[in-house]
């Protein structure tokens, strides 16, 4: 069993940063992949970043690819998502997701356990 949580949500402006940081509680936090996912009003869930149990890979969607990082620090059991150069259409829910011995899928079947969400609006 893991618990996830997200914290570091909320407004900012058009070209800002915000940083969301998951919290995960539970079983050996190294043994699992993350992945941060968000979703907007009316759209499907959708993949943003993801980064391997090891730490040596990374992936993002193309639509963050340059501007989002994420960074893990498995001594604090955490992985942040650096989020730069926000535009409105980042605006979301994002969810962090781990991923047992995983790659940081981008495929949400992939994850076994979800945090409860953090909001991140971004105003034009």
């Amino acid at each position: 069993q893991v618990q996830l949580a997200e914290s570091g949500g909320g407004l900012v402006q058009a070209g800002g940063s915000l940083r969301l940081s998951c919290v995960a509680s539970g079983r050996t936090f190294s043994s699992w992949a993350m992945g941060w996912f968000r979703q907007a009003p009316g759209k499907e869930r959708e993949f943003v970043a993801g980064i391997s149990w090891s730490g040596s890979s990374t992936d993002y969607a193309d639509s963050v690819k340059g501007r989002f990082r994420i960074p893990r620090d498995n001594a604090k059991n955490t992985v942040k998502l650096q989020m730069n150069t926000l535009e409105p259409e980042d605006t979301a829910v994002y969810y962090c997701a781990a991923e047992l011995y995983g790659s940081g899928s981008p495929k949400s079947e992939r994850y076994a356990y979800w945090g409860q969400g953090t909001q991140v609006t971004v105003s034009s």
